[in-house]
Parts: C-alpha cells; sequence; structure tokens
C-alpha cells in the first residue's frame, strides 16, 4: 500500500500547488478592471448573444470558483465574485463557461462524450473505492474483484482526460471571443489566457493523478494475480 500512498502524497501536493497558484492569479486579476467595464454576467449575456444563443440563462451561484456550465437546464452559473466583478478574471471565467455553453449549441464532439459518461460515472462512484479497497485486500483469493475495480475505476480516468479537450477548447472559444468582441486589450488579453491557463492545470493534475492511480492498480494486479 506505499505505493498508492506516494502516488496519492504527490499528487496532493501538487494539486495543492496549482489550487494555490490558480487562486493567487484569479486574485490579482480580480483586482484589475478591465476597459470593457462589463460585469461578469453582462460579459456572458454578450458573448452568448454574438454567437447567436437565446435558450441559456446566466445566474449567479454560491462560493468561490463555483463556476460552471450546466448543459441539463442550460444555465451558466457565475460564482456572485465573477457575476457582479468587472475585472479581468471576471470577464475570463466568465468568458470560459460560455465557451462551454457554444460547444453545446455546436455538438461539440467531446462535450457530448463527457455528458454521456456521467450517468455511469455518477453510479460507479459510489461502490468503486470500496471495491478497490476489498480488491487488494483479497487479492490473494479474489483477484478479479480487484480488476472489476480496476474496470470501474478507468472509467473514471478516462472521463477525467475526455474533460481536458472540452475544457481547453472552452478556453480558447473564450480568448478569440474576448478578443475579436474587442472589449480587452492586448495586455488585459494576456492575462485572461494566463489565469485560464491555471485554471486548466487543475484538470491535468486530476487526469495525471487519475492515470498514476489507475496504472498502480495495474501493476498490483499483475503482480500479484
Amino acid at each position: 500500500m506505499l505505493g498508492i500512498y506516494g502516488i496519492v502524497i504527490v499528487f496532493m501536493l501538487l494539486s495543492w500547488l496549482v489550487s494555490w497558484r490558480l487562486k493567487s492569479k484569479f486574485k490579482q486579476y480580480s483586482e484589475i478592471a478591465f476597459r470593457g467595464n462589463l460585469t461578469g454576467a453582462e460579459v456572458a449575456a454578450k458573448m452568448l448573444a454574438d454567437n447567436d444563443i437565446n435558450d441559456v440563462k446566466v445566474i449567479s451561484v454560491e462560493g468561490q470558483l463555483t463556476d460552471h456550465y450546466n448543459p441539463l437546464d442550460k444555465t451558466v452559473n457565475l460564482s456572485a465574485e465573477v457575476y457582479h466583478g468587472r475585472s479581468v478574471a471576471a470577464a475570463a471565467v466568465a468568458a470560459h463557461e460560455c465557451g462551454h455553453a457554444v460547444q453545446h449549441a455546436h455538438a461539440y464532439m467531446w462535450l457530448g462524450l463527457r455528458s454521456r459518461m456521467v450517468p455511469a460515472l455518477s453510479v460507479t462512484s459510489r461502490y468503486m473505492q470500496w471495491i478497490l479497497l476489498a480488491g487488494v485486500l483479497t487479492i490473494t483469493v479474489f483477484p478479479y474483484l480487484l480488476l472489476f475495480g480496476i474496470v470501474l475505476f478507468s472509467l473514471t480516468t478516462l472521463f477525467s482526460f475526455v474533460t481536458l479537450p472540452v475544457e481547453f477548447d472552452a478556453s480558447n472559444r473564450a480568448l478569440a471571443w474576448l478578443d475579436s468582441s474587442g472589449i480587452t486589450s492586448s495586455q488585459e488579453q494576456e492575462m485572461a489566457k494566463d489565469a485560464l491557463k491555471w485554471a486548466a492545470m487543475t484538470y491535468v493534475v486530476a487526469a495525471l493523478s487519475s492515470l498514476a492511480t489507475l496504472m498502480y492498480y495495474v501493476s498490483l494486479f499483475l503482480r500479484r494475480r
């Protein structure tokens, strides 16, 4: 079990560093007003309108960095700081979440795949860790229990990697629109790009952490079967 603990510790530290950096960048760029002088909600509404999307609502939700797009009810959910903010960070985050709405409207393949995976993952996530634990403890007697857990965990890992193109594409759409709309200067554009880069890094770390953990369980199964 030392192997899995080592993996967990390494990626916990890496995740903490990336999260700290993201929060630091967000705080820094939240204090910089941009020339468009629009709130995050207004940025979102404008980007949706510019892309001829009229059936998506922009709403405010509680929490910090809780911003997301919900394809089920077609809502762009912005944290209060982003919804009401008139900063570079607020504009970047609002545009990014609208990037997902644009993906949805254009039937972006990777977003559709990720959405179809959610129901299965919501079920497997309830039992996966318990099955993996039982599989490790009983591997000499019931080795294929661990294999079953590995199959379930592989779905989680796949989901993490499917998420990457979805997030990077949403950021690219956001940055392209911010540039073409003319509401950000070239300097503000670079700030927005930097903020979204660190947001994307959280997903990269999560995917790599999931892959490393999966490889550990696979190696454990191959060694002891």
